[in-house]
C-alpha cells in the first residue's frame, strides 16, 4: 500500500483505552466514532461522532458498526453476535467477534487455554451454588464470574471458612497457585499477520482494589523466563486467530513455572508505560495495526515505571487532585489524566510514567508520588 485512505473507526467503549488511542492517532487521516452509555466518558470531547447506548444491545451495537469502516474495543463487555453479523456484512471488527466472544467469558478462556495446551492454573466451571458447594475440596481457589468482571471486580477468594459467601452465578473456581511475580506482555497482530510484541512488565497489584498498583519495564526476571513468556503470549495470539492488540497476563510460580492467567483482547492498563519508555507505544501500535500498515518498534527508551491514580478511600463525587503541581517539577515524570468527572474508592482516574536506569530509584520515587498525590471530592 503506498498510501494510508482516510478511515472511519468505531471504538465500542469511551474510557480512557479509546482516549489515550485517539490521542495516539491524531498524526492520522482518521475520523474516530465512539458508542458508550455513559454521555461524560472520557472519550466524549475528543472524538469526532459520540453516540450514548449500551455496549450489550444488538440493536445499538449493529446500527453504530454500520456507520465506521473499522469497528474496535476498548472493552470486552460488548454484544458479539451484533459483531459478527456485522462481519457477515462487510464490516471490519478487530479483534474479531469470535476471539472477543471466547474471551469476555472467563470460562470459555480457560477451556480455550485447556484446547490449545496453553498453560494455566487448573480450574472448575461452576454454573450454580450448588456446583460450587459440591467441589470444596478443590478450594482454596479463586472464584471468577464467567462474564462481566473487570479491575478486580467479579472475583473472590474462596476457602472452606467463607463458601457461604460465594457468588452465585456462573463461575469458575481457579486454583490458587504460588505466585513468585506477576507478569505481562502485549502483542500485536495486523491483517498481514506482522506481529509487534513489547518487553515482558512485572506489575504490582493494590491487594486492596485487585488492581496494578505499579508496574516495571523491564520486569526483573531471567532471560529464558522472558523468552518462555514470549512464546506463551504469542501462542495464545496465534490461536485466537485474529487480528487486534492483546495482553497476557501470566504468574510466574516460585516453581519457575510460567502460566496464563487472563487474555484482554485490547490495550491494557500494564502498557501504559510504553507512551514514553518505549519507541512506539501501545496506541500508536494499535493505531498501525488498524490501518493493517507497519507495526513500528517496541523497544525500550529507558527503565518505566507506571504508577496508577486511584480514587482515595472514602471519596465519592466531583474529582479534585491535590499536590500535582510537586509531582510535575519532578524529572522524568508523565502525567495522565483520564478526563473522569467524577471519583470513587479504587477508581482509575490517571496514571504517572517515570523513566529511569535505576529500578530501585524508581519505585523510591513511585512510593514518594503516592504519599503526595491526593484523588478526593470537592
Amino acid at each position: 500500500m503506498n498510501y494510508i485512505p482516510k478511515q472511519k473507526i468505531g471504538i465500542l467503549g469511551g474510557g480512557q483505552l479509546g482516549r489515550m488511542l485517539i490521542q495516539a492517532a491524531l498524526s492520522y487521516d482518521v475520523d474516530f466514532y465512539v458508542m458508550d452509555s455513559d454521555a461524560d466518558c472520557p472519550c466524549k470531547d475528543i472524538c469526532h461522532f459520540f453516540e450514548k447506548g449500551s455496549l450489550l444491545d444488538f440493536d445499538m451495537v449493529y446500527q453504530f458498526g454500520k456507520k465506521v469502516d473499522i469497528l474496535t474495543i476498548e472493552i470486552e463487555h460488548v454484544n458479539a453476535d451484533a459483531l459478527a453479523r456485522l462481519e457477515q456484512e462487510g464490516v471490519k471488527v478487530i479483534p474479531n467477534a469470535n476471539a472477543i466472544r471466547t474471551i469476555q467469558n472467563k470460562a470459555l478462556q480457560k477451556i480455550f487455554y485447556s484446547k490449545f495446551q496453553i498453560p494455566t492454573a487448573d480450574f472448575i466451571v461452576t454454573e450454580t451454588i450448588e456446583d460450587v458447594n459440591s467441589h470444596v475440596d478443590f478450594l482454596p481457589a479463586f472464584q471468577k464470574l464467567q462474564t462481566l468482571g473487570y479491575d478486580g471486580k467479579g472475583v473472590f477468594s474462596l476457602d472452606k471458612m467463607n463458601i457461604n459467601n460465594a457468588f452465585t452465578a456462573p463461575s469458575l473456581l481457579e486454583k490458587k497457585v504460588d505466585i513468585e511475580k506477576e507478569i505481562s506482555v502485549i502483542v500485536a497482530k495486523n491483517e498481514q499477520h506482522e506481529i509487534a510484541i513489547f518487553p515482558v512488565v512485572e506489575c504490582i497489584y493494590n491487594e486492596k482494589y485487585n488492581l496494578v498498583d505499579y508496574l516495571l519495564s523491564p520486569a526483573s526476571i531471567t532471560e529464558a523466563q522472558e523468552v518462555k513468556a514470549k512464546e506463551i503470549a504469542l501462542l495464545v495470539v496465534e490461536h485466537l486467530q485474529s487480528p487486534g492488540i492483546f495482553a497476557i497476563e501470566l504468574f510466574l510460580t516460585k516453581e519457575g513455572n510460567i502460566l496464563v492467567n487472563e487474555t484482554a483482547p485490547r490495550t491494557h492498563n500494564s502498557g501504559h508505560q510504553t507512551i514514553e519508555g518505549n519507541e512506539s507505544s501501545q496506541f500508536d501500535i494499535q493505531i498501525r495495526m488498524l490501518l493493517n500498515i507497519p507495526l513500528g518498534s517496541t523497544h525500550h527508551r529507558a527503565h518505566s515505571l507506571m504508577l496508577n491514580i486511584i480514587g482515595d478511600d472514602h471519596q465519592y463525587g466531583e474529582v479534585m487532585y491535590k499536590n500535582l503541581t510537586e509531582v510535575l517539577q519532578m524529572k522524568n515524570t508523565y502525567l495522565h489524566l483520564y478526563g473522569k468527572k467524577e471519583t470513587k474508592p479504587g477508581r482509575k482516574m490517571g496514571h504517572i510514567t517515570l523513566l529511569g536506569d535505576n529500578r530501585n530509584q524508581l519505585i523510591a520515587t513511585a512510593n514518594k508520588i503516592k504519599s503526595l498525590i491526593k484523588v478526593i471530592a470537592k
